[in-house]
C-alpha cells in the first residue's frame, strides 16, 4: 500500500526527467533516455560486435566506458586477444577504456564517472550499484547496451516504487552488507521483481555513499529493476573526496513522498547475517551457523568494494595470524583502493597476517580463479553464491560481511564477529582518495577514430545469423529445469567457458551443462526446440550469452512459470519466444521429450495476452501468457533486435 501525501520520490523524479515514451503507470512499457553506459569484458566483446553489426559511427551517449575487470587470467592467447579487440573498438567507437587491473567496473565508475541525476545502463546486472549516487542505473543485456550507445532509449516495464524507510544506526560489528542480507532474509530472491527499491528515512545519514553502493549492488539479488538512494550530503562528501565536487546535484524526495509499497528497517536492531549455500536468499543470523569449519575466505567484489571494507578486515587481523587451514584472499576492487590501503599501512597488516593479495578485479566472483576445494566452506563478501559459480561444481559458498569474513579467517570457522575477543575495528579513512586516472584511456577525436580498424584475432567470432520466428512452432522439449535457475547455470562462467565468450559456436558447448551435460548434443540433434523453466527463470547475471548460445543451438521457445527481468528481455532481443504458464500446475504436466506446438504465432500474440500451447505427445492443451508489447512482438517475430533493425533500414 502507498503512504505519504503524494510528493514525488527520487525514483519518479529520475524517470520523469528522462522519460521519452509511455506513462509512469506500473505495468506499462516506458522509454527512458540514457546518459551513460557501462560494459565489462565478459559481456563487452559481444556488445562491440553488435555495434559493428549496427554500423555505428560513434557512441551518442554523454559517457560510455568499457572496463576490463572480469577475465584477467591470461591462461592462453584468447583472453589478451579479447582485450586488444575491446581497446580497438573503444578507439573506433568513442568509448573510454579502463585497462586490465584498473578496477572493478561498478566502484571504479562510481569514483570516476558517476553523476547524480544521470541515467545509465550496463551489460552487467550489478550496474544498479550506481543508484548509490542518486542515479537511475539498470543492468541490461549487451544488445540493449549497444542500442543505448547508438542513441536509442531503453524500454522497460514501469515498476512499482518500493520505499524502504531506514531508522536508527548500525551497531558495532554490523555493516552495510547486513542491511541487504536482511532484505534478502525477509523477501528472498524474487522480492524485488518489477520494483525499484528506494531507501529513505533518518537512518540514511549514517550510511556513506560506498555503504549505499553495497546495498544497491545486491538489489539485483532481490530481482529488482534497480535501487536508488537520494543524492545528499553523503554523496557530496564522496564526490569531494574524489576531486569531483562540481558533479554534485542534490536530488531528494519531496516532503511526504509516496511509494507504491512500503517497509521499514531499524538499523540498530540488525545483527551479523550470512547467506548459506547456494542462494543469496537463504539468509540466517551468523550465530545460527557458527561453528562450521571454513577453509577459504575471499574479500572483495563489487558487493563490498569500498576502502572501509578492506581496511576493516585489515584492522581485525592486524597483529594476528590467519588460521592455519584458511586461505585469506584479498581482491582489491580498484588500483586506487590498493594505493590507499598501502598508504594507510592496511595492506602491510593484511600481508603480515597471511593474506594473499591479488590484482584489482572480479576474479573469484565470476569463477576466474580462487575456486574452493570440493565440499569445503568458502566465505565470501560477494553478491552471489549460485551452484558452481565459484568454478567448483560441488561448492559450499557463503555470503557475508567483511567483519564476519575476517572473524572466520582468524578462527577457522564461521564465527559471530561479536564473539571475538577484541574491540570493534576503528577505521579512519582519508578524506581524499588517491585519485588515479592514468589507467583510463579517453576516447579519440572523431576524425581520428574513423580511421581505426578493429583488431580481431581468429578467436573473435561473429554474431550468429538470426532467422525469423516460424509462424507455426512444432518443437521438442530438450530440457526441463526447476525454480530460480540462474544464467550461471544456463551458460556457465568460469575459467573453462569465459575464454570463448567471443566465439558463440564454441561457447554453446557449455549451455546448461551445469544442470545436464547432454543438452548441447540433444539440442544440436533437435534443431528448433523448447525449454521448460520454473519460477524466476534466468536470475542473476545479465550475460546475454545465456540467450545467444541456446539460440545458436536452435532454442525458439521458453515456457516457464516466471522470468527474471533481464534474461526475459534477452530472450526477446534474440528472437526466442518467452511464454508463461497461465496455470502454474501445468508445469508438472510437461516432460522432457514432449513435443509442443503453437500455431499461428503472430496472430496469437496480436490477438491478446494468452496463447494456446498444444502438447502433441500427451494430447493436452495449456494456456500460456505473454507480456510482449507491440514493439517486442515485432522483435520476436523478426528473429531479434538486429534482424528487426536491418529490416527497417532496408524499407
Amino acid at each position: 500500500m502507498a503512504n505519504g501525501t503524494g510528493g514525488r520520490n527520487v525514483a519518479r523524479k529520475l524517470i520523469a526527467s528522462h522519460l521519452v515514451s509511455g506513462e509512469m503507470e506500473p505495468g506499462t512499457e516506458i522509454g527512458i533516455r540514457v546518459d551513460q553506459t557501462l560494459t565489462q569484458d565478459a559481456t563487452g566483446t559481444m556488445v562491440m560486435l553488435e555495434l559493428e553489426a549496427l554500423d555505428l559511427g560513434r557512441v551518442r551517449t554523454d559517457v560510455s566506458v568499457q572496463y576490463v575487470d572480469h577475465n584477467l587470467l591470461q591462461a592462453d592467447e584468447r583472453n589478451m586477444a579479447d582485450h586488444i579487440f575491446l581497446r580497438s573498438a573503444c578507439r573506433r567507437y568513442g568509448l573510454w577504456y579502463s585497462k586490465p587491473g584498473n578496477g572493478v567496473s561498478h566502484p571504479t565508475h562510481m569514483q570516476r564517472f558517476g553523476v547524480p541525476g544521470a541515467t545509465m545502463v550496463g551489460s552487467d546486472s550489478h550496474t544498479c550499484a550506481a543508484g548509490s549516487l542518486g542515479m537511475l542505473a539498470m543492468g541490461v543485456g549487451g544488445l540493449e547496451a549497444a542500442m543505448a550507445m547508438a542513441g536509442e532509449p531503453i524500454h522497460v516495464t514501469m515498476p512499482e516504487i518500493w520505499g524502504i524507510r531506514l531508522t536508527g544506526e548500525l551497531p558495532p560489528w554490523v555493516s552495510a552488507k547486513d542491511v541487504i542480507l536482511e532484505m534478502l532474509r525477509r523477501h528472498g530472491v524474487r522480492g524485488g521483481v518489477n520494483r525499484i527499491i528506494e531507501y529513505h528515512g533518518p537512518g540514511l545519514a549514517a550510511l556513506t555513499a560506498m555503504d549505499r553502493h553495497v546495498i544497491a549492488n545486491m538489489g539485483a539479488e532481490l530481482g529488482a529493476t534497480t535501487t536508488v538512494f537520494p543524492s545528499d550530503e553523503r554523496v557530496l562528501e564522496f564526490l569531494r573526496g574524489e576531486d569531483r565536487e562540481d558533479d554534485f546535484t542534490e536530488i531528494v524526495a519531496d516532503p511526504g513522498a509516496s511509494y507504491d509499497v512500503t517497509n521499514e528497517i531499524d538499523l540498530s536492531a540488525l545483527e551479523p547475517l550470512i547467506a548459506r549455500p547456494s542462494s543469496p536468499g537463504d539468509v540466517v543470523p551468523v550465530r545460527e551457523a557458527a561453528g562450521e569449519e571454513v577453509h577459504q575466505v575471499v574479500v572483495g567484489s563489487s558487493a563490498n568494494p569500498g576502502l572501509r571494507d578492506f581496511a576493516s578486515v585489515a584492522a581485525i587481523v592486524k597483529g594476528r595470524q590467519v588460521h592455519p587451514h584458511v586461505s585469506l584472499d584479498v581482491n582489491p576492487t580498484s588500483r586506487q583502493i590498493l594505493v590507499d590501503l598501502t598508504k594507510m599501512g592496511a595492506a602491510t597488516d593484511l600481508i603480515q597476517a597471511g593474506a594473499r593479495i591479488h590484482q584489482a578485479g572480479c576474479l573469484g566472483c565470476i569463477g576466474m580463479g580462487q575456486a574452493p576445494a570440493i565440499g569445503r566452506n568458502s566465505l565470501r563478501t560477494f553478491p552471489r553464491n549460485f551452484p558452481g559459480r565459484s568454478g567448483t561444481a560441488d561448492d559450499r559458498v557463503w555470503l557475508c560481511s567483511p567483519e564476519t569474513a575476517a572473524a572466520a579467517a582468524l578462527t577457522g570457522k564461521i564465527t559471530d564477529p561479536r564473539e571475538l575477543d577484541m574491540d570493534p575495528p576503528a577505521v579512519r579513512l582519508p578524506e581524499r582518495s588517491s585519485v588515479l586516472r592514468e589507467m583510463l584511456e579517453a576516447p579519440l577525436p572523431e576524425d581520428e577514430a574513423r580511421r581505426v580498424e578493429l583488431e580481431k584475432a581468429p578467436s573473435i567470432g561473429v554474431l550468429p545469423e538470426l532467422d525469423p520466428l516460424p509462424d507455426d512452432l512444432d518443437v521438442p522439449v530438450v530440457i526441463k529445469v526447476g525454480d530460480d535457475v540462474s544464467t550461471d547455470e544456463i551458460l556457465m562462467a568460469g575459467a573453462q567457458a569465459l575464454p570463448y565468450r567471443s566465439d558463440i559456436a564454441k561457447l554453446a558447448d557449455f549451455a546448461f551443462v551445469r544442470i545436464d551435460e547432454g543438452y548441447p548434443e540433444r539440442a544440436r540433434e533437435a534443431g528448433a526446440h523448447a525449454v521448460i523453466g520454473g519460477r524466476n527463470y534466468g536470475q542473476g547475471s545479465s550475460r546475454e550469452h545465456a540467450a545467444i548460445a541456446p539460440r545458436h543451438l536452435g532454442l525458439r521457445l521458453v515456457l516457464a512459470r516466471g522470468y527474471a527481468r533481464i534474461h526475459w528481455q534477452n530472450l526477446v532481443n534474440f528472437g526466442i519466444l518467452p511464454l508463461e504458464f497461465a496455470d502454474e500446475a501445468d508445469y508438472d504436466r510437461v516432460e522432457q521429450g514432449d513435443r509442443l506446438r503453437v500455431e499461428g504465432v503472430r496472430a496469437a500474440l496480436e490477438k491478446g495476452t494468452e496463447v494456446e500451447v498444444r502438447n502433441v505427445t500427451k494430447d493436452e492443451t495449456y494456456r500460456a501468457r505473454h507480456r510482449l508489447s507491440p514493439r517486442q512482438r515485432d522483435l520476436v517475430a523478426a528473429g531479434g533486435q538486429i534482424p528487426a533493425l536491418r529490416a527497417r533500414a532496408s524499407r
